[in-house]
């Protein structure tokens, strides 16, 4: 068994606090795919999941502040003003999760990687599509979105 070190807090953001739910994602995809190919899969999930958390925060914050300042959740502009990319619905970490278990949790996150593009021209051709292919363990991939649940990458963390 590989022993791991902790790291220590040393100013310049090493420590982010989810290391060792990185270390077990990686686990869980390590023994299915060559380490090339399954960081691919968690850094998509992982970047997936933070544009989700702080658009949702966003989100939660304009309409808190709407009957008041007349913010609008619903306007982009309120979001690109402050570089946070726009998720659609069905895009949203919350969704995904909730059909982690489905067989059919690749199609969609592919589905929510194009409907991001769709939204964020800047972001267009650039993430990963390919959640949905036969090689990759629906079950696992489950298990992983499940795993990246609990981390909290939204502005605020």
């Amino acid at each position: 068994m590989v022993q791991r070190k902790k790291t220590e807090k040393n100013g310049n953001g090493a420590n982010l606090g989810f290391e060792e739910k990185l270390w077990l994602a990686a686990d869980k995809m390590r023994s299915h795919m060559d380490s090339a190919e399954y960081k691919h899969v968690v850094l998509g999930l992982i970047f997936l999941k933070y544009i989700s958390d702080a658009y949702l925060e966003k989100r939660k914050e304009l309409i808190m502040l709407e009957a008041s300042t007349g913010a609008d959740p619903n306007d982009p502009n309120e979001y690109l003003a402050e570089n946070i990319f726009i998720v659609p619905k069905e895009a949203w970490w919350s969704e995904l999760n909730r059909q982690a278990k489905t067989p059919a949790i690749g199609t969609l996150i592919d589905d929510a990687m194009t409907a991001i593009e769709n939204k964020n021209i800047s972001l267009k051709g650039v993430l990963p599509k390919d959640y949905g292919r036969a090689s990759l363990d629906k079950q696992r991939l489950g298990e992983l979105v499940d795993l990246i649940s609990g981390i909290g990458l939204g502005d605020k963390e």
